[in-house]
């Protein structure tokens, strides 16, 4: 098979990856290098001095002594170097020699990873791993469909490893291989397969794929579902066949081998400038010294006979110029200890027995229910931990659980669902409030008879009711597992939230037990009639997949009657612009609800349909068809598409999911208050959720005066209704500015009055985006810093990561960012440190961070504990370690004034050299590990 790069030709590169460092020959070059780097460049440059020409320049002491402690340093430095990457060595090797079966002469051949090339065709068995990424081409199951399951993460991709994924999902996924290719599953028949892919070139976007499959003279489009990314595992399917697309790096999975910026601790940084103090001390104590030598040397001291030994200069009386430069490098030599060489290994040393000893170890951050235990990423930021300012947390899958309950709806105006949340309760503070308990699924939670066993027939809108139903039963991408009862079959779906509405269509009397590549079944009670159930096929005509921008997804289903119907669901503020005339009354009440269902804590999302006439629907298929099809712009061709058909639709109704709160987080935040940390709550809910979020959180409270800023006002509304973009964003502009000026000037007014009254500060996305133009900007910080907690909503990714980066930059703060999916990672890379929560979104914030916890709650502890504790020990150890240098070095300076600033030694040569590397090293190990308050 030939495979063609849509923008050049393709590089063709083995399959064989590797993730170390260092090779064979650049390992004693780079190690060395990257240790001056961290700054031992000064150590060395004094201890070079040390190898100075003797004959010359007479040393005070034994240039052998001298390079012993040096090469301990750097010996122990590139020895834990050396170890660490033979780890990462070995699980290359590990990777590469996986076995796979390859297509030989009509037959499978296993063969390791790293032998296959792009255009080979492979066998991949079940709960085997895809060795590169693959277009699918045929699989043992009849319909053409595979499952994967997703990606695991390339460094730690070895067998019985229980990483979860990089791209943030825990579950299933479907994959459909071109029909023209099912038949090539035999080796017999694989060994025919001729075809050509014209391909986008190698990229690192999980989600998109662009490419043609030229086979028997047609041109057939590849998208992401053709393609099988290396790291995904096969489930359900006995095996696969695919052709090798890309290989080794170039591969998906290894071109999002994130690189971590490199973040160094405040310490660390302080650390170097009093290096540099030192070496100033120690220049000054030299040109004392070598002042003082060159006024000593006279004729009148002739009983030393200075001016017979002629061979050195450096007490010449004759010139006093050179007997002065002499004695500087002389004198270097002699007071080279006052630089503390052995610091940088000893703190290096602690830091990494506090991680992996203290920091992993601690039961108090262990997770039972999950198996999980605390994750030092990096040994680089623990007592950065202790110094911790202001804390960036995501929401959900953060504060709360990620485990999604069907709640509350709204149908045709009208509210369903007599439940009261976690959330009503936190803020009421009424624990006596009782919840509902007549759970019947996971992921159901809902209460009213109104709706349940059939009796919606018996609502002033049925019909509505049907159509909501089956909105949920039909419009998602969730795969059945299991058999076809509604006990046992269960749900894979790509997030909580739509699991959640699947399982409540079929709690609601509409059961999708089944789904094929064109096909989707629903048996439905009462439909027709009371009591009668009917299994209902709907053919999937087109879906309209949900990403980030569109914030919505669709599908066009047909009727087993012919009806064709457009099924939307998405965010509000998507499905509102996109809804035909006519129901204004069932606009606003349902908007009301909404409003409702948020300062209720819960998610909400809103449902739309639109019927379609056959010829409306073939003329749009066929510029969907053209726009799939296309090399170029694929995306953006497809999303304009789309834009056509999703328009003039009718609203159904909304849905409002729970997501609780994780155990242990107001109590957690509580006390992080208390410690004097700020807390800021970036999400992208509603901003009634948000608030009752932090209130439940304990994150603001009525006492505190809250400054609120949003776009979801009466005047805003008027001036969108007008539909003038220019004039909407000046007026926004304008507004925002305003509000941020007048709440400044009432924050100074309220904190000079010493009443003690605590601020809060909430916006939403759209009003932030102004906020943080570079003209209004340093108003946001300075009010952002007179508040004690701020929630941001309805914010993106990027948004995230621009705050933590205002606060850091701007205000130069210590800053901690805190999330669990992939949308956080830019704001995890964006502040000092970064903490990931492995939750149900998977591990790319984990992967992203430094820190790792399964919980919010074990924030606590890993900030007023460990934080704390590393922070107090490692500032001991650093003056522990200067002052034992200047008393030892001062000695020998005192010293040289008893002889004649000759640069006479004071102590023997082994002595000085091993001072720090040896005789004093482990009481300031001890010290940095196990010094506390008693």
């Amino acid at each position: 098979m030939e495979v063609h790069c849509l923008f050049d030709v393709l590089g063709i590169q083995g399959n064989a990856v590797s993730t170390t460092k260092y090779n064979l020959f650049s390992f004693l070059p780079k190690g060395l290098y990257e240790q001056g780097n961290q700054n031992s460049l000064m150590c060395i440059f004094v201890y070079m001095d040390d190898q100075s020409d003797t004959s010359i320049i007479p040393a005070p002491v034994s240039p052998i002594t001298n390079v012993v402690p040096l090469s301990i340093v750097l010996f122990v430095s590139l020895v834990k170097e050396a170890f660490e990457d033979w780890k990462r060595l070995q699980n290359d090797m590990t990777i590469n020699n996986s076995p796979v079966d390859l297509l030989i002469d009509q037959r499978w051949e296993s063969v390791p990873w790293k032998r296959l090339q792009v255009g080979d065709i492979i066998r991949v068995k079940q709960d085997g791993f895809f060795p590169a990424d693959l277009v699918f081409l045929a699989t043992t199951n009849p319909d053409g469909v595979c499952y994967t399951e997703d990606i695991k993460p390339y460094f730690v991709l070895v067998r019985g490893s229980q990483t979860a994924n990089l791209d943030g999902e825990t579950n299933l996924k479907i994959r459909k291989a071109l029909e023209k290719t099912w038949d090539y599953i035999t080796p017999e028949r694989a060994s025919e397969f001729k075809g050509e892919v014209q391909c986008e070139q190698p990229n690192n976007s999980l989600y998109t794929f662009t490419g043609n499959l030229l086979v028997q003279n047609q041109t057939l489009p590849l998208g992401p579902n053709q393609i099988l990314l290396r790291g995904c595992s096969l489930r359900n399917t006995e095996y696969i066949v695919g052709a090798v697309v890309f290989t080794g790096h170039e591969t998906k999975v290894m071109m999002n081998a994130m690189n971590v910026p490199s973040k160094r601790s405040t310490l660390e940084k302080k650390l170097d400038k009093v290096i540099a103090t030192l070496f100033g001390v120690l220049l000054s104590l030299c040109l004392v010294g070598a002042i003082g030598s060159s006024l000593f040397v006279d004729v009148r001291y002739y009983y030393l006979q200075l001016e017979i030994n002629v061979e050195s200069e450096q007490f010449n009386p004759g010139n006093r110029l050179v007997v002065f430069v002499l004695s500087i490098f002389t004198l270097i030599t002699l007071y080279s200890p006052i630089i503390p060489i052995s610091l940088y290994v000893s703190i290096e040393m602690i830091k990494f027995i506090q991680s992996t000893q203290f920091i992993n170890n601690d039961l108090r951050m262990y997770h039972r229910e999950s198996n999980t235990p605390a994750l030092a990423r990096t040994s680089n930021l623990n007592e950065e931990l202790g110094q911790v300012e202001y804390i960036f947390s995501d929401k959900t899958g953060t504060l709360t659980r990620n485990l999604m309950e069907f709640f509350k709806c709204s149908v045709a105006g009208e509210t369903y669902g007599t439940g009261v949340t976690e959330i009503e309760v936190e803020v009421a503070n009424a624990e006596e409030v009782q919840q509902p308990t007549k759970t019947r699924d996971m992921g159901f939670n809902f209460d009213d008879a109104r709706l349940m066993s059939g009796a919606w027939r018996n609502e002033p809108n049925p019909d509505m009711c049907k159509e909501f139903f089956r909105c949920l039963a039909i419009c998602h991408t969730v795969l059945p597992e299991g058999e076809e009862t509604p006990d046992k079959l269960r749900y894979q779906a790509a997030s909580p939230d739509e699991a959640a509405l699947v399982t409540a269509a079929k709690n609601f009397g509409f059961f999708f037990y089944r789904r094929t590549p064109t096909m989707v079944y629903v048996r439905e009670s009462h439909a027709e009639k009371m009591g009668k159930v009917e299994d209902v096929p709907y053919e999937i005509l087109n879906v309209l997949e949900f990403n980030s921008t569109r914030k919505r997804q669709s599908v066009v289903c047909r009727y087993k009657d012919g009806r064709l119907v457009l099924y939307c669901k998405g965010a509000d503020s998507v499905i509102y612009e996109r809804l035909g005339g006519g129901n204004e009354d069932i606009k606003k009440i349902t908007r009301v609800h909404m409003e409702q269902y948020g300062e209720a804590g819960l998610r909400t999302l809103c449902l739309a349909y639109k019927d379609l006439t056959t010829d409306m629907y073939e003329s749009w298929n066929e510029k969907f068809i053209q726009a799939k099809s296309s090399l170029r712009d694929r995306e953006k061709k497809l999303d304009e598409v789309a834009e056509m058909i999703e328009r003039d639709l009718n609203l159904i109704g909304c849905t409002a999911i729970e997501d609780k709160l994780q155990e242990g987080v107001p109590a957690c935040i509580e006390t992080l208050s208390k410690a004097g940390l700020k807390i800021w709550v970036l999400t992208g809910d509603k901003l009634e959720t948000a608030i009752n979020i932090a209130y439940a959180c304990k994150l603001i409270s009525n006492d505190m005066k809250q400054f609120i800023i949003s776009s979801e006002t009466d005047e805003i509304r008027d001036v969108e209704s007008r539909g003038d973009q220019v004039e909407i964003a000046q007026f926004i502009k304008e507004m925002v500015k305003t509000d941020l000026e007048k709440y400044h000037q009432e924050a100074k007014t309220i904190l000079s009055d010493s009443s003690g009254k605590k601020l809060a500060l909430l916006i939403d996305g759209k009003c932030l985006m102004y906020a943080l133009d570079p003209s209004v900007r340093s108003t946001l910080l300075s009010l952002s810093l007179n508040c004690s907690s701020v929630v941001c909503c309805r914010v993106s990714p990027l948004q995230k990561a621009q705050v933590t980066r205002l606060v850091r930059k701007g205000a130069n703060k210590i800053t901690l960012s805190i999330g669990d999916g992939a949308n956080d990672v830019g704001m995890i890379q964006a502040a000092n440190i970064g903490v990931g929560i492995s939750g149900l979104e998977g591990m790319q914030a984990v992967m992203a961070s430094d820190f790792a916890i399964a919980q919010f709650r074990f924030l606590t502890d890993l900030l007023l504990v460990h934080g704390r504790w590393s922070y107090l020990r490692l500032s001991k150890v650093v003056s522990y370690f200067f002052y034992k240098n200047l008393t030892f070095t001062l000695t020998q300076f005192w010293y040289t004034f008893q002889t004649g600033y000759s640069g006479q030694r004071f102590y023997d040569d082994w002595c000085q050299s091993l001072y720090n590397v040896i005789f004093t090293a482990l009481p300031v190990v001890i010290v940095g590990l196990l010094d506390k308050h008693l």
